[in-house]
Parts: C-alpha cells; structure tokens; sequence
C-alpha cells in the first residue's frame, strides 16, 4: 500500500491524559504504512502536560496542529478538522486508544480493491490500564448490508477504527454536533446517501476503558440524545414504528431502569465476546 496517501485526523481536549496521547500518537507513527499528514485539532485550552507532549512532536513535518480558542466539542472539532485535510482517505484515531501497526496498511487495501467504498472499520480490544490487559472484544459485522441492518437497532462502526472517503463524508454533510453520537448520526446520513460500508472482523485497535465507560452511557440524557437519533430515523423511514420502539424501550431499561452494576454485566456478556483468540 506504499504510495497511497491517507491523513490521520484527531482532536484532544484539556481532560485527556498525557501519557494516553502520547501513546497514540506514537501507535500511528509507527505504522507499516505511514501517513503523510496528522492533523491534531486542539479543543479548546490545553493543560501544560498534554501542551508539552504536543511539543514532542513539534518537529515532525506531517504533524500539524489546529488550535481552537474554546472547547467546541468532538462533533465540530472533527469537523473542522476534516475540511483541513488534504488527502482523500482519512483515518479516525482517539486520543487514548493504540493502534496496531497494521491497522491503516489493511483499511488501505479495502479501498484499494474496491473504489467503491466509503467507510472501513475494524474490531476493537478493550483493555484496562496496560494494553495487554484486555477484558473483551468488540466484534462487528462484515459486509455493506449486514452493516446497514444492524444500523437500525445500534451503531455499526467503531468510531475509533475507522477510515474513510473525505468526500463522502462531507457530501452527506460532515461531522455534526449530537453529543456522544456524533459518529453513529454520520453513519445513519451516509446511508441516506447510499455509501457503501465494510468492517474489517479484526481487533486493529486497542480501545482504553474504564469503569466509567459504562457509566457515562447511561442516564437519562444520554437516553434522550439515542431516543433524537431515533426520532430522526423514524421521520426518514429508515426504522418503522415496532423498530423505534423497540430500540426505546430497551434504551430506557438499560440507560435509565437497570442500575450501572449490572448495566457492566450486560454490556459484558451480550454487546461483547470474552477470551477470542483473535491473533
């Protein structure tokens, strides 16, 4: 895949930890095949510590930096972001997540052997503290339409993953603000579009949680802001009645009725699969 050019698109804002963003920014230096092109949008003012790991980098000529006077969110960070981009393929990294050294050489190769693609994601590790210390996988499905059913009921696409047509995206419109579903709200209105999406059922990215991961999923407002989503895919005929309510009824027992303990049970052992050798 040497001689395709992609960009690496980020944000990070005054709450992340230092030692997280160095270390995934060195998980995207440090692919088979290099970006020509990073772009960090900072959110916002930045603590002294994540300036200074910033500055570490400084140096290196595709690292390039947009610095935004107040924190506006992940949805417009992004997009701000993305419209600075100069390549046509695009690759989503967090701020605390690693990437496998392979991860961009095998999304690369999708778009490669079939042009027309516009999304590729992979399967997610999660760990806990160390990256050798995962507690499960985040498994996905594979093909366009596999991917576009699911869509119906839960967000296909691990954000974090995945790469992605710059002019696709900004054709359906681009990243918006919707707090914690800035990512599952594009995907819905690139489907509107017709854009094909393909997961890749690899674990290329390892994924950092914590307890509170569970917790910051649940509640009333993040049950409203899904409830919106499914407002909208009911206005559009993307879900019918039985769908919408479903997908309702089982947010309001799992964000709001079930206490957090067993929420983490739940996500555990339905949303997720333990012990997979995925090597």
């Amino acid at each position: 895949m040497n001689g395709v050019n992609y960009s690496v698109l980020m944000s990070v804002y005054h709450k992340e930890n230092p030692n997280y963003l160095r270390e995934s920014i060195l998980s995207i230096l440090q692919q088979s095949v290099l970006p020509n092109e990073i772009i960090m949008v900072k959110d916002g003012e930045l603590t002294i510590e994540l300036e200074k790991v910033l500055d570490e980098f400084g140096e290196i000529e595709i690292f390039k930096t947009i610095t935004l006077k107040h924190n506006v969110g992940l949805g417009i960070a992004l997009s701000i972001g993305l419209k600075e981009c100069k390549n046509e393929l695009i690759a989503r990294m967090d701020t605390d997540d690693i990437s496998d050294h392979n991860r961009c050489e095998k999304q690369l190769k999708k778009f490669v052997e079939n042009r027309n693609l516009s999304v590729v994601g992979t399967a997610v590790a999660e760990f806990i503290d160390i990256p050798s210390n995962i507690v499960a996988y985040k498994e996905v499905k594979i093909d366009n339409k596999e991917i576009k059913d699911q869509m119906k009921f839960r967000n296909p696409i691990n954000h974090p993953s995945v790469m992605f047509r710059k002019a696709d995206v900004l054709k359906a419109g681009g990243y918006k603000d919707w707090w914690l579903n800035e990512d599952y709200y594009l995907w819905i209105r690139m489907m509107q579009q017709g854009f094909i999406f393909q997961n890749i059922n690899e674990p290329l990215v390892k994924m950092r949680i914590t307890n509170e991961t569970y917790t910051r999923r649940s509640g009333v407002k993040y049950f409203i802001t899904q409830k919106r989503l499914f407002n909208y895919m009911l206005k559009n005929d993307l879900i019918n009645i039985f769908e919408y309510l479903y997908n309702n009824v089982l947010r309001l027992v799992t964000r709001i009725l079930i206490p957090n303990k067993i929420v983490k049970i739940l996500y555990l052992k339905f949303l997720r699969s333990k012990g997979v050798n995925h090597d």
